[in-house]
């Protein structure tokens, strides 16, 4: 663990306790009795352990009867990032689950969308949406909007102010002719982005970042995926977008862009994969496409609960990782029924599972590596590994304070437990209720 070289900075809190994070190396990293100072911007001014605690104290010039001290059953752990969720559909989360990929957009997803032009209607499911993520650990998302500008920075900042970190994006489409009304035309949906991001980036908000939003190849013309890649390009802007996630949308894909090899290389030829894309399923990439996705740094969002929920497809995980391509978890809501990124990380486990099931010679992921990837392996996809994900010395303090002793909880403790056999036990177990606190450097 790094030391801090800023004995200088003010400290506004420190923490005695259990800490459980991934570094690049370890999967899961178990601290006991360690101590963790916050300055007071919010950042990680040292990690050591409880034993130095008075020589900590007088170097940095805090009192140890001010040091907080978790209880045995509680633990620190790195604050869950969902790198895809459409926010707009929360509205019907958890139902329209009957109909594959295509005609449940057509029958379900773009009749709801098109009435966030309604604000008020936008205002009510956008405060609903960020606090029940934040209520269920997700410190930092990946947010599709609509194809509304004003709706879309309404999200922007209600993001900002309830304190989770966030990219929001103002979804693109230029090809729709299902739903009257919900689409633009080329050039509307070039001046609205333009605009979306100017104004994002004015309000100067500490959490929130534009993400240039194609909604998918098959909504937009090739001329407007070109103009959405220079517009990332200009301002070095995230991009995040849809990619092989129905077999009957890649055959179209490959339909309508015949001049490109493959689903991947539409999204290249266009300048749309790049280090600060992530784009959601991938269930159907091939090893060659694996291979362009690690080539320009470039993410996936693992989204298995719509993926089973939609008849998608299984996204083989540990191919993606062995291709040495970033991946994150996803809720991706509505889709997926579940806006708790606990649920992602357990049918990522029975993702892996099932594909053992089909070919016993298929390595399952651990329930650390998972713990990894919805926590530093988000932060990763997202290009926010600088900020977030991990404890590291520097970065902002973002994280969880789990108590899995709470009154009413689902776990029974028949014994004292090390602390890797209470993660996994939360993990597999655990409720929002178990979350004591939430914190990230605005919200000590």
């Amino acid at each position: 663990m790094a030391h801090s070289d800023r004995p200088d900075m003010a400290i506004a809190k420190v923490y005695r306790g259990t800490f459980m994070h991934s570094t690049q190396q370890t999967a899961l990293q178990v601290l006991k009795d360690e101590l963790l100072g916050v300055d007071t911007d919010g950042k990680i001014a040292f990690m050591r352990p409880g034993a130095e605690l008075g020589a900590l104290s007088q170097t940095f010039g805090f009192s140890p009867s001010d040091v907080t001290q978790l209880a045995k059953h509680e633990f620190f752990m790195p604050g869950l990032v969902d790198t895809h969720i459409h926010a707009c559909q929360y509205s019907y989360v958890g139902t329209a689950l009957d109909m594959p990929l295509l005609q449940w957009l057509d029958t379900y997803t773009f009749p709801v969308e098109s009435q966030f032009k309604d604000l008020q209607f936008a205002e009510r499911v956008y405060s609903q949406v960020v606090s029940r993520t934040l209520r269920n650990g997700t410190t930092t998302a990946c947010y599709f909007a609509s194809i509304h500008t004003d709706a879309s920075l309404l999200l922007g900042k209600i993001a900002n102010d309830f304190g989770q970190r966030a990219l929001v994006g103002k979804v693109c489409m230029d090809t729709n002719n299902s739903v009257e009304h919900y689409k633009e035309t080329y050039q509307e949906s070039q001046d609205e982005t333009c605009r979306f991001i100017a104004e994002l980036l004015k309000r100067k908000y500490p959490l929130v970042r534009p993400v240039v939003t194609p909604r998918f190849a098959l909504s937009c013309t090739g001329a407007l995926l070109g103009q959405l890649g220079e517009i990332a390009k200009k301002d070095n802007l995230h991009i995040q977008s849809h990619i092989s996630e129905n077999l009957e949308e890649v055959k179209i894909v490959k339909e309508l862009f015949p001049e490109s090899e493959s689903y991947t290389d539409v999204y290249l030829k266009h300048n749309l994969l790049t280090d600060k894309t992530v784009m959601a399923h991938g269930c159907h990439l091939s090893d060659k496409e694996l291979d362009l996705f690690k080539e320009k740094g470039a993410s996936l969002s693992h989204c298995p609960n719509s993926n089973i929920s939609l008849c998608s497809g299984l996204l083989n995980v540990r191919n993606v990782l062995n291709h040495q391509v970033k991946l994150g978890l996803g809720t991706d809501v509505a889709g997926g029924y579940s806006a708790s990124m606990l649920d992602a990380v357990r049918r990522t486990r029975d993702t892996s599972k099932v594909l053992n099931i089909q070919n016993p010679e298929h390595e399952t992921l651990t329930f650390e590596e998972v713990f990894r990837l919805a926590t530093l392996g988000g932060s990763q996809a997202l290009s926010l590994d600088d900020k977030t994900g991990n404890f590291e010395v520097g970065k902002d303090f973002d994280a969880l304070r789990v108590n899995v002793a709470a009154p009413g909880g689902p776990m029974d403790w028949i014994q004292s437990e090390e602390p890797k056999i209470t993660l996994e036990k939360f993990l597999n177990l655990g409720k929002c209720h178990f979350l004591f606190n939430v914190s990230n450097p605005f919200r000590l």
